[in-house]
């Protein structure tokens, strides 16, 4: 297994207990929910968001990444798994770096 792939399985791991931080809803990806994700992303680096949206999940975690600049980890159903590192983490609210 090369490292990138064990970097991810090792992410997925840890992000296994975690919650949702924030719902995408029937308004869709308004500009105050791409601002709640990116502060989420900038707090935890590694977040979870529900889309309770009918269609284009697939569409939809692509334009988060894209708004947010983060990495798209997992898609599952309409759970969203988001990593983007923090350059100085805050130890007690990074999810990567905190006991879970």
């Amino acid at each position: 297994m090369n490292q990138e792939k064990a970097t991810i399985k090792a992410v997925k791991a840890r992000a296994h207990k975690l919650k949702p931080v924030v719902t995408v809803a029937d308004k869709g990806l308004t500009e105050t929910v791409i601002k709640e994700i990116d502060r989420a992303l900038t707090d935890h680096e590694l977040i979870k968001v529900k889309i309770r949206t009918g269609a284009g999940r697939k569409e939809l975690a692509s334009k988060i990444c894209a708004d947010t600049n983060s990495e798209l980890i997992q898609l599952i159903g309409g759970i969203v798994l988001l990593l983007r590192r923090n350059k100085n983490p805050n130890p007690k609210l990074s999810n990567l770096i905190r006991q879970l």
